[in-house]
């Protein structure tokens, strides 16, 4: 009779309780799909360079987080930032032209 694990959080993380395969199942398609919807998340498809692949794996394992919540992350950061650019750009543009330039719905879709 194995002796039972207390759950705590470092037991959690030094992987004593959620490493044994024998208590591991497959999440239903109704489990995945509600996760999805719940992190408003959309299954894609995208080739990427094996190598990149490996260098986030190594980033991500610095970090101790899995790769691809770090390419959401980076992906996240990278649009957040080209979309604050793109609305600079659009202020300065319209500044120049004394505003008569600004269309809200540029703005809209930089911000």
């Amino acid at each position: 009779m194995s002796k039972k694990i207390e759950s705590t959080a470092e037991a959690w993380e030094s992987g004593q309780l959620g490493a044994d395969e024998a208590f591991v199942k497959v999440a239903s398609e109704e489990t995945h799909d509600a996760l999805d919807k719940c992190m408003d998340l959309k299954l894609i498809s995208i080739r990427l360079p094996v190598s990149l692949i490996e260098e986030f794996k190594i980033i991500a394992d610095y970090n101790q987080i899995g790769y691809q919540p770090l390419i959401r992350k980076m992906l996240q950061r990278f649009a957040t930032a080209e979309l604050k650019r793109m609305a600079i750009e659009l202020y300065s543009q319209s500044k120049e032209s004394g505003g008569k330039d600004l269309d809200p719905k540029k703005l809209q879709k930089a911000g």
